[in-house]
């Protein structure tokens, strides 16, 4: 397998952290966003969105991090990344898209960009929104994890859920947000840290660093 990925790109570390916890060898391919290699042809040929993560499987191409979190549970099953029950399932799925689908997709890259960019908004201003909406979104996950605690997001192992909450958390400490208000969330944070897993996958022991 090889994974096109970029080491700050909080999807990336999603499939990073799924690839370790299946305990599954990778090719790392870096696509780095900031240098803007995501838009080269060479890179096109490959991925149609031009973004990342990316995950090559043979002569299988797969795209969109959940997407490929589910691909490989479905052909490595163990250990699982979902639970065995539907409503288990189904209450994961929605965790993992509180963050993935409520609070990601106000704050990557490109949005940013465009918010300096094109809108001139000031760099106060767009860490003002940063904060908005990573702060405000971790609270809906808190009040769910609150609500049903346990050790990591769902039961006593990791799953997507937990795969998606990690990323989101080491982009809110590096923009400086708040997190004092959502306990349950970091005690989750915590507990997944405690795995090689999530912490030999973690930007900054990434080939592409910098």
């Amino acid at each position: 397998m090889e994974l096109f990925n970029y080491f700050r790109s909080s999807a990336s570390y999603r499939v990073r952290i799924g690839l370790a916890l299946k305990g599954l060898e990778y090719d790392y391919r870096s696509v780095h966003l900031q240098k803007n290699e995501q838009t080269a042809e060479s890179y096109a040929a490959v991925s149609a969105s031009r973004l990342v993560p990316l995950l090559k499987d043979g002569d299988h191409v797969l795209t969109q991090s959940l997407a490929i979190l589910e691909y490989l549970d479905e052909t490595h099953p163990e250990p699982p990344l979902l639970p065995r029950d539907p409503l288990g399932r189904a209450r994961v799925r929605a965790l993992a898209l509180d963050i993935a689908c409520e609070i990601h997709p106000l704050n990557n890259l490109r949005v940013l960009k465009y918010l300096v960019g094109p809108l001139k908004v000031s760099e106060d201003d767009k860490n003002r929104w940063y904060r908005h909406w990573v702060e405000t979104g971790l609270e809906v996950v808190e009040r769910q994890l609150a609500a049903q605690p346990t050790r990591f997001c769902h039961g006593e192992t990791p799953t997507v859920a937990d795969i998606c909450l990690v990323p989101q958390i080491f982009n809110a400490q590096r923009f400086e947000c708040r997190t004092d208000h959502v306990p349950n969330v970091m005690r989750v944070f915590e507990a997944c840290m405690a795995l090689d897993a999530f912490e030999q996958t973690r930007p900054e022991n990434c080939p592409d660093a910098t």
